[in-house]
């Protein structure tokens, strides 16, 4: 499988199952909606300050989440979802205001993937619904925008939940993480610098762990200390670079839509959009 990063996309090349949820969990909105659709008969006029109708505003948010919802986060995506799909991002994207800066501490946080048309992360998506061997949990991205060095930017983790059927636990049996860091570089576009790619938090199943260390039996030193190990072990492989004359492997991001539950990107160059909806902090 071809783990090599991008240079134009926010998440990297090469990391579900059919599902893109866990298996046991259903799809819904991060948001609180009614089956019944809010309707509302004010026209908004956009202007240099446009005001938007906050139940106009939920009511896009609703549409792009509705139209994402069957396509296995952009894996099984038909041209017609892809239309529905790009006129609901159009639509959303042009309730922002165009001379608002980013807002670092609305960003600051961690984002969960619904939707993406990236093709290095549906390469992931597609081995996971194709391989029995390989499953793909969730995705997230984190930012970390606070702190007396992190005005102008911060970091950015891109966290990949993958697992092997009964070696791992299902879904989240080890973590695939891209850092970067990231600089403003006009009021909607961020630069990402790609600094280390790394393989962590190994959470071997419990027919892995029976077999290690027997629970009948009396456990030794060393299938303690091998325990441990796998429980502790991290592989890092930095991709930045020091040396004269090579850039550092990056891209452009452009944040087109971010409110506080909500995050809309394009990765400059033809790297895709990506959808993200608020998530539960993690470590």
């Amino acid at each position: 499988m071809d783990l090599r990063l991008p240079t134009t996309t926010a998440l990297f090349r090469p990391p579900t199952t059919s599902n893109i949820l866990p298996s046991s969990s259903t799809f819904s909105f991060p948001f609180s909606y009614s089956r019944n659709r809010f309707r509302c008969s004010m026209t908004t006029t956009f202007t240099s300050s446009p005001q938007i109708n906050e139940t106009e505003l939920e009511n896009k948010k609703y549409d792009l989440l509705k139209a994402v919802q069957d396509t296995q986060r952009g894996l099984t995506t038909t041209p017609n979802q892809r239309s529905e799909i790009e006129e609901s991002l159009v639509d959303l994207e042009s309730c922002r205001v165009d001379n608002e800066p980013i807002d670092l501490e609305k960003l600051d946080g961690t984002w969960r993937l619904q939707y993406t048309s990236a093709s290095d992360v549906l390469v992931l998506l597609d081995s996971s619904s194709r391989l029995p061997f390989f499953q793909v949990g969730q995705i997230f991205q984190k930012f970390e925008c606070k702190g007396k060095d992190k005005d102008n930017g911060g970091y950015i983790r891109n966290v990949v939940r993958w697992s092997i059927p009964r070696l791992l636990e299902d879904n989240e049996g080890a973590t695939l993480l891209v850092s970067a860091k990231f600089s403003i570089v006009s009021r909607r576009n961020i630069y990402l610098q790609f600094e280390e790619i790394s393989l962590q938090n190994i959470n071997i199943s419990d027919e892995l762990q029976a077999l290690i260390a027997p629970a009948l039996l009396p456990r030794s030193f060393l299938t303690l200390q091998i325990l441990q190990a796998i429980r502790s072990f991290k592989a890092q492989v930095p991709v930045s670079t020091t040396s004269p004359g090579r850039q550092s492997v990056g891209g452009l991001y452009y944040l087109s839509y971010l409110d506080r539950n909500m995050l809309v990107g394009r990765a400059v160059g033809g790297g895709g959009v990506f959808v993200f909806t608020r998530a539960q902090n993690f470590v």
